[in-house]
């Protein structure tokens, strides 16, 4: 058995692109005629390994099927074939505000967001002050949600996935969101989570962010692994090809 923190195996993906459709079974009836489509592959046969306790980017330009395989990683979409195998304690943050309740406060999604994540009230209410200081939220904490910035959004939602303590953390270019400040605490959070022997897959558009904090790279290109190995090696073979 692999001791990696997560196993990616020949996993593909694909995605139904509709360019006639009957919206209901009367117009199919009406129409007489089936709906017409093609099948996109947004991931074909990828396969790699992510070591424990390392941080591992994923890379590639728009429509290359990274955000896809993140799907696939948190369990939000299935692959049409192949398996995703992770070792531990999983958390994701994918979208901005992804799990909120627009209407509640930020108060009621931390303890609502957290259950989803799998902590008792008790863990939430014992970690509440730290999920709101390292958000930066402060005094907006009782406000709703749907009032938000977007840094704000997501810099709530980061702060409530580290606090699960996951073995494996899996984010979306959160570094985009937020200011330098909390940019500093993510990448001192990521290396104190490295110390911890836990592990973070990350996607970013910056390449400087991956230079600097990742030591393994998979760069995906429509769909298709191209390369994987240490961080930069595999971003200097990316560039030259941008």
């Amino acid at each position: 058995m692999s001791d990696a923190a997560v196993t990616v195996e020949h996993v593909s993906k694909k995605f139904r692109m509709y360019q006639e459709r009957n919206d209901s079974l009367k117009s199919a009836v009406m129409n007489r005629k089936k709906s017409v489509h093609e099948d996109f592959w947004a991931l074909k046969d990828v396969s790699f390994e992510v070591p424990h306790g390392q941080t591992f980017g994923l890379i590639g330009k728009n429509g290359s099927g990274k955000s896809t395989l993140l799907k696939c990683l948190a369990k939000i979409l299935w692959p049409e074939s192949g398996e995703i195998t992770a070792r531990g304690k999983q958390a994701s943050l994918l979208e901005v505000g992804s799990g909120f309740h627009p209407e509640l406060t930020g108060r009621e999604n931390v303890f609502l967001n957290g259950s989803i994540l799998g902590m008792s009230r008790k863990e939430v209410t014992r970690k509440f002050d730290d999920i709101v200081s390292f958000s930066g939220v402060g005094h907006f904490i009782d406000q709703p949600v749907k009032n938000y910035s977007s840094g704000m959004y997501v810099r709530l939602g980061f702060s409530v996935a580290i606090a699960v303590t996951p073995d494996i953390l899996v984010v979306d270019e959160v570094l985009s969101v937020g200011d330098a400040t909390f940019q500093k605490r993510c990448r001192d959070k990521f290396a104190e989570m490295k110390a911890d022997g836990r592990t973070v897959i990350l996607v970013s558009h910056s390449m400087g962010t991956v230079r600097d904090m990742c030591d393994q790279v998979a760069w995906l290109d429509r769909g298709e692994l191209q390369v994987v190995g240490p961080a930069k090696r595999v971003i200097d073979a990316y560039t030259s090809t941008v």
